[in-house]
């Protein structure tokens, strides 16, 4: 494991499309996340769901140092004016906990 990527500890691709399978599935049926913002929830109701799952597995792959593939805007220009709250990024991070240990990530 020493001098892996957190890519390869992973598991690469699949592994991290699975479990930004399951965390999206979550975020999407989160009554917090879903009902606190009306932003987020227009945005959810109008955007395809595998296109989305497509674009969080990419900058997932991207970020733990996997292969270059994310052909979306930069994080912070995406969400910028989405007026998330300190809740709802509380609640994002621990679903997001949560299915990377559903999924058998360890630690």
């Amino acid at each position: 494991m020493a001098g892996q990527t957190l890519y390869e500890r992973l598991g690469g691709a699949y592994a991290i499309a699975s479990a930004v399978d399951y965390l999206i599935d979550r975020r999407h049926s989160n009554v917090t996340l879903n009902n606190a913002n009306d932003k987020v929830r227009e945005f959810h109701a109008t955007q395809y769901k595998a296109g989305y799952k497509f674009m969080v597995t990419a900058w997932s792959i991207e970020v733990s140092g996997g292969p270059a593939c994310y052909p979306g805007r930069d994080m912070f220009e995406v969400h910028k004016d989405l007026g998330l709250s300190d809740d709802e990024f509380d609640v994002t991070a621990h679903e997001s906990r949560n299915s990377l240990y559903q999924v058998g990530v360890p630690q």
